[in-house]
């Protein structure tokens, strides 16, 4: 029977109590981690957000009653405790931070009994993410959860301060807006009062920080839900958090400078971790040509090489016809590898596989420096040990090749070197290396539609130096873009914005729009610059993605209270659902959902 806490206040959450308070009675209140009756005497480890405090329930500190009751306690009850802090007279538990201390219990209520859950409350829990998503409100109990959650709360409330303190201000941006699909798709919400229209949920809030720019508010900030209806992976959710900000009046360096600085005390502050100033910059070009990758993990190294000018006088067809139409070779040393097992270098082949390569060529060198290859055949002893010395092959290493266009190559050497980092176990998740992408492509060529699009969105200034070049090759303009990476992970990315009506207008004409187009999409912003429009920038960070790294979590949804699944559904509240047909009346919609074949 639950009890009432009348007359009762806790005086602290359970690890705050300290050994400064040995002597005092205090009032606990938490859940129920584990109980241990011992004839007796009955111990109960109390949890709470904070820690694990122990219990000491012994005949004659505590009425029969109440003893009674504490005999009766199971996992997840919820409790009230006054009791005295004592020494522990037992062993130390020193990997608690209470593990000294323990409450003397004088008195017990039980303001919530708790069935057995269906799984236990611990860290580390190894029970089937279905099972804890479903019961997700019991998911969240476990201490690694809740700290992973005061982490990002932390982070909010810091970058808050930081902000107001170099005069952002925090403005808020509207939820329900009108649709421009140029991008990942929007979540739509159909309108009662103006039947047949729909509203979108922003997929970030970019168009109206720019007005707030054109308002001379001249820097913004906001910690803000974000939608976009796309398939989902670890680090993806339909809805996620961003920490959104614009500038007047700058140009890259500037908003690179205060986003420096924000970082170093963020990570200074939660990690005790010095963030090197300034942050390293490479160029999108050398990150693809280096790494293979816009998002390059610098914890090791592994780069890759063009060998293209080694071998494109070589007999070997797989190389000769990747150069022919264009493309290039190139390669990467897994240093110390060379004993790979044959089976494990063919599944390094159907990795690379996905990601687009007809396969990999390889070369493993033996300790005392023979090899054996999958094309040595087509080669001429010379050019072999030409190709390993472009390589610095030593003995004992594995060098693995790809030979396609280079958008293939990259992909696929880009990813097998962060596989085989895992494989080699270089990856020390206690290292932080940032980087800065800049200088992406303005545009990126779409097979699908047949077009340019914009790599990040039409708003995106080109470098001045290569704006003329907008009508002979577009393909070569680069843009005023920059990306924040952390061990391979994009955490946030920005741009300069364009403020000039000539340049917007040919931008919206080299993407295919025409003036009428982006017009009806776009023009209630290009109608206040017609008003005075600063030059600005801005840059979101994907707060998720930022904490994961910061807690070591190997998902996003390990930092959000409530996320959802690979499919968008919700396993705990069953969402998306269905509604009921006078909803849709109201909506004026009918659901014709196709049969399955």
């Amino acid at each position: 029977m639950a009890e009432s806490m009348i007359g009762l206040k806790r005086s602290c959450r359970c690890a705050e109590v300290t050994k400064n308070q040995i002597g005092e009675t205090v009032t606990l209140m938490g859940w129920v981690q584990k109980a241990r009756n011992k004839g007796g005497i009955i111990f109960v480890d109390l949890r709470d957000r904070s820690g694990i405090m122990q219990l000491i329930f012994e005949n004659g500190d505590i009425d029969e009653e109440g003893f009674v009751k504490a005999g009766k306690l199971r996992s997840e009850f919820v409790i009230a405790v006054t009791g005295r802090v004592e020494a522990r007279t037992g062993a130390v538990n020193t990997n608690l931070a209470t593990g000294e201390l323990e409450i003397r219990c004088i008195s017990l209520r039980i303001l919530s009994e708790a069935e057995t859950p269906p799984f236990a409350v611990e860290e580390n829990s190894k029970t089937r993410e279905e099972i804890r998503l479903k019961y997700r409100f019991l998911d969240l109990r476990r201490p690694d959860l809740q700290k992973n959650l005061m982490v990002r709360s932390r982070v909010a409330q810091l970058t808050r301060a930081f902000m107001a303190n170099e005069g952002f201000l925090e403005i808020e941006t509207p939820m329900l807006i009108k649709s421009t699909p140029e991008g990942a798709r929007d979540y739509v919400v159909p309108s009662r009062v103006h039947p047949g229209t729909f509203y979108a949920l922003p997929q970030s809030p970019q168009i109206f920080k720019q007005l707030l720019m054109c308002s001379g508010y001249d820097r913004y900030i906001q910690i803000v839900k974000c939608f976009r209806d796309e398939d989902l992976r670890a680090d993806r959710q339909p809805e996620f958090t961003q920490i959104d900000m614009e500038l007047s009046f700058v140009d890259v360096d500037d908003v690179i400078d205060v986003n420096e600085r924000l970082l170093a005390y963020l990570f200074k502050e939660i990690l005790g971790v010095e963030v090197q100033l300034p942050i390293q910059r490479m160029t999108w070009q050398e990150c693809m040509d280096r790494f293979g990758s816009d998002k390059p993990d610098l914890r090791f190294g592994m780069e890759l090489k063009n060998v293209s000018e080694v071998v494109k006088d070589c007999e070997f067809a797989v190389f000769k016809n990747a150069l022919a139409a264009g493309g290039s070779v190139r390669g990467i040393n897994a240093e110390g590898q060379g004993g790979m097992p044959r089976k494990k270098i063919d599944k390094l082949v159907d990795f690379a596989k996905d990601y687009g390569a007809k396969g990999l060529a390889y070369v493993a060198i033996s300790e005392d420096g023979s090899y054996k290859s999958s094309f040595a055949k087509f080669m001429k002893p010379e050019e072999m040990d030409a190709l390993i010395a472009a390589m610095d092959g030593k003995p004992g290493d594995l060098l693995l090749f790809a030979a396609d266009k280079n958008t293939v190559v990259w992909a696929a050497l880009g990813a097998l070197r962060i596989e085989l980092a895992r494989q080699m176990d270089l990856l020390d998740k206690n290292e932080y290396k940032f980087l800065w992408v800049t200088e992406f492509p303005l545009l990126e060529w779409s097979e699908e539609e047949q077009r340019f699009t914009a790599m990040h969105h039409p708003f995106t200034m080109p470098m001045e130096e290569d704006w003329d070049n907008i009508d002979t090759d577009p393909g070569c303009v680069r843009a005023k873009a920059y990306d924040i990476v952390l061990n391979g992970t994009e955490i946030g990315g920005g741009s300069v914005r364009i403020h000039q009506d000539d340049i917007q207008e040919k931008m919206f004409e080299v993407l295919g729009f025409t003036k009428e187009q982006a017009w009806e999409r776009f023009g209630f912003l290009l109608n206040a610059f017609k008003y005075g429009v600063p030059p600005h920038a801005g840059l979101a960070y994907g707060l998720d993605r930022l904490v994961m790294l910061m807690v070591q979590a190997d998902s996003i949804r390990d930092v959000i209270a409530f996320p959802k699944v690979k499919d968008a559904s919700d396993l705990m509240s069953e969402a998306p659902a269905a509604i009921d047909e006078k909803q849709l009346q109201e909506l004026c919609l009918k659901v014709d959902i196709p049969e399955e074949e």
